[in-house]
């Protein structure tokens, strides 16, 4: 089982939930395979990444949560992982199930998604609805199953980083790696996690990112490279 992995957690104002998150992760990995990328947060967020011993990275200004995680796998090809694991910095991921991501892995997956498909009934239902339009559309563009393409807990191999370009910088980043992913010839895997709601608020502005997803779409059809 490869240890060689990076964990990248892009994260704006999460300071409540950061502290507990990386001690969780430290059950499967240690800090120095650990990279929080702070993006513009106003809170203590990126002090307490310091403080915590992991690996940091700040954007000065807000740029979006794609734009983070492209900071984070340029950071992990530099470095020499042979991957990264996303996770969401509000523990909505469960870290505990890593080894799920790592199975798939070295079972010779190069993109491993989280599918919260088959654990629902704690999702609401806008983001249910929403969920299961953009997995279609996402399935059709990159002609193969995906369960799940809003989901931010995945695995993707250094080969996939290297290779695939990613030009959006928000939450479409993530549709827009598995389109090119699946058409670059990479073998795209879904695990099951659970669905996991709580008090953290989501930061997805409803019309902008539809706007977003759509522009994306777009260019996907038309502008593919």
């Amino acid at each position: 089982m490869s240890r060689n992995i990076l964990v990248v957690i892009p994260a704006f104002n999460e300071e409540k939930f950061l502290d507990e998150l990386i001690k969780r992760i430290e059950r499967h990995f240690p800090p120095q395979n650990i990279l929080v990328v702070d993006d513009g947060s106003t809170d203590n967020t990126y002090e307490i990444a310091k403080k915590l011993g992991v690996l940091t990275l700040q954007n000065q200004t807000n740029k979006g949560k794609g734009f983070s995680l492209n900071r984070g796998f340029q950071f992990a090809v530099e470095h020499g992982f042979d991957g990264v694991i996303t996770m969401d910095a509000d523990l909505q991921h469960d870290p505990d199930e890593i080894p799920l991501f790592l199975d798939a892995h070295n079972r010779g997956c190069d993109v491993v998604i989280g599918s919260r498909w088959r654990d629902l009934e704690n999702m609401p239902l806008d983001r249910y609805l929403s969920n299961r339009l953009t997995t279609t559309i996402i399935d059709t563009l990159a002609g193969c199953r995906v369960e799940d393409t809003q989901s931010g807990y995945r695995l993707i191999k250094s080969d996939v980083l290297k290779k695939v370009r990613i030009k959006a910088t928000h939450y479409d980043a993530e549709s827009e790696l598995i389109v090119k992913a699946a058409r670059a010839g990479f073998k795209i895997c879904n695990v099951s996690i659970k669905t996991i709601y709580g008090q953290e608020e989501s930061s997805i502005n409803k019309f902008l990112d539809t706007y977003r997803f759509i522009k994306l779409v777009f260019r996907l059809i038309f502008f593919p490279s």
